[in-house]
């Protein structure tokens, strides 16, 4: 069962307004949640996202590959190499399942699936181009797919975007029903509610007892009691929900949840159950069946290896192309340090980096000459979590300094560290020495892989992140790194630069 079977985007001219949307419910009012039947199994919108995708990734391909057959073919549109490309391409996206309800809308996934699907389709082409004697393909293999290729990433994102603006209003959710323990429902509830794009609505809850998360409570976090865990199939049928999310609780087993999937048989609902494993998710979890038993496969992460040697090249080759386009930038920032306060324009700091070795980082210099020695004097006025030290008016700060940090344009140097290997492009957070002093032995983890000009962390927060959720991120990347992901917080990165969001 997919565990978001959510889409994150749709175009920005489709009629949303129109679409059917789940009734909103008051708290406490479980005879309304009971009596739901008119909801129809799937809502209209999921059924015309799923076709605006289709139909605008098909018309993109194919309107690229009429213009290409014109520009190197110099002929009509229906000839071989055209026709074929077509053919790949429809086959590659189709076996890949990168239209499959179950990706659109995963995150990283969806792009990764596309990317195989897209990845299929060059080499259909070049196959094709050898099996039927057409060796003029290297255009159509290198340039045609590259660049449907680029064109597919960027309008999927598109769609996606609109969705997430709907669901910030509280349009396009898909109703769930949460069923565990007060606790584990509690915070599945807060993290639906915190990202919203994710498109779940948590709106009735069964547990155990049928009591909520305080001795005679009819409710979790503001959403209704309706039953125990007996009940649950039959307020799933009543209900109409889309999702039963089974969180953790120390009375389910495995005879109660195989028969609450054989009871959900032949609903709207698909049976999401959270492992124990909570932080450990993507291409690193698999199911096989062993002995007649389905057992959840959990790989080691990759800390080396094929991939890691990819991501290695990427990262200096890509660090040294960005040096080159934004070298006039570095000089201009240089100039503006110095002349405000002739000051050195580079700030070095020892951080920890990779297995717990140090190295310097350097910086932009954002604050006064002797920042250091004033950082005791402020220490009572300390918001930062955890060990970190921060301040969101930190007196310290100069003016161009104050800008460039809104901006992160003071971490530009640290593409010199990537370039030479002590930091990545994507990564945890850098530490001080001082802080993994005092790390617990889960958040050592960290050190396991190199730290990251940006990572979740900036994507997801930055500044204003809780320690626990900074650490949270932090482990999630190391545990279920991809390049794929390394992609997405790349582009997001962009956008939260760019807006500035939690930056001080």
């Amino acid at each position: 069962m997919r565990p978001s079977s959510t889409v994150n985007g749709t175009p920005q001219h489709i009629d949303l307004q129109s679409i059917p949307l789940p009734p909103q419910r008051g708290a406490g009012n479980a005879a309304a949640v009971d009596n739901v039947s008119a909801r129809p199994p799937y809502a209209a919108w999921e059924s015309r996202y799923r076709a605006w995708v289709i139909g605008s990734d098909v018309f993109t391909a194919f309107v690229l590959i009429m213009m290409s057959a014109f520009l190197i073919d110099r002929s009509d549109p229906h000839d071989m190499h055209a026709l074929g490309t077509a053919a790949a391409f429809l086959f590659g996206l189709s076996v890949c399942r990168a239209w499959s309800p179950r990706v659109l809308g995963e995150g990283a996934e969806e792009y990764r699936t596309l990317g195989r699907g897209l990845v299929a389709t060059a080499v259909l082409v070049a196959l094709g181009g050898l099996l039927f004697g057409a060796l003029a393909v290297q255009p159509w293999v290198f340039i045609v797919v590259p660049m449907i290729s680029v064109f597919m990433f960027l309008q999927r994102y598109a769609l996606r975007q609109v969705l997430h603006r709907r669901r910030r209003l509280g349009e396009c959710l898909l109703p769930v029903l949460a069923a565990g323990s007060p606790d584990t429902v509690a915070d599945l509830i807060a993290r639906t509610k915190a990202d919203p794009h994710v498109g779940w609505r948590v709106e009735a809850v069964c547990t155990y007892s049928g009591a909520g998360a305080e001795r005679g409570s009819g409710e979790v976090e503001g959403v209704p009691v309706v039953g125990k865990l007996d009940e649950l199939a039959g307020h799933v049928r009543r209900g109409g929900y889309r999702v039963v999310a089974v969180t953790a609780d120390q009375h389910w087993n495995p005879k109660r949840l195989q028969r609450l999937a054989w009871d959900l048989e032949g609903t709207s609902a698909e049976m999401v159950v959270a492992p124990m494993l909570m932080e450990v998710a993507g291409p690193r979890l698999n199911v096989s069946g062993v002995l007649g038993m389905p057992l959840l496969r959990v790989s080691a992460p990759m800390f080396t290896g094929g991939r890691r040697l990819v991501k290695e090249v990427l990262d200096r080759c890509g660090s040294a192309l960005l040096l080159t386009l934004v070298s006039p930038l570095l000089l201009a920032i240089a100039v503006a340090i110095k002349f405000d306060d002739r000051g050195p324009v580079i700030y070095r700091q020892r951080r920890v980096g990779r297995d717990g070795h140090t190295f310097t980082m350097l910086k932009f210099r954002t604050m006064v000459t002797n920042a250091d020695k004033l950082k005791q004097d402020l220490q009572a006025d300390n918001e930062g979590a955890g060990p970190l030290f921060k301040m969101r008016k930190d007196p310290r700060v100069t003016r161009v300094g104050t800008m460039l940090r809104r901006y992160s344009l003071d971490e530009l140097p640290q593409l010199l560290n990537v370039v030479s290997g002590r930091m990545s492009l994507v990564g945890p957070r850098p530490p001080l020495p001082e802080e993994t002093a005092k790390y617990a032995p889960d958040a050592r983890r960290r050190l396991l892989v190199k730290p990251g000009l940006t990572g979740l962390w900036q994507v997801s927060g930055r500044s204003d992140l809780s320690w626990a959720e900074s650490i949270r991120l932090d482990l999630r990347y190391v545990e279920d790194w991809s390049l794929a992901l390394d992609l997405v917080i790349l582009w997001k990165t962009f956008r939260a630069v760019v807006q500035g969001r939690g930056a001080y």
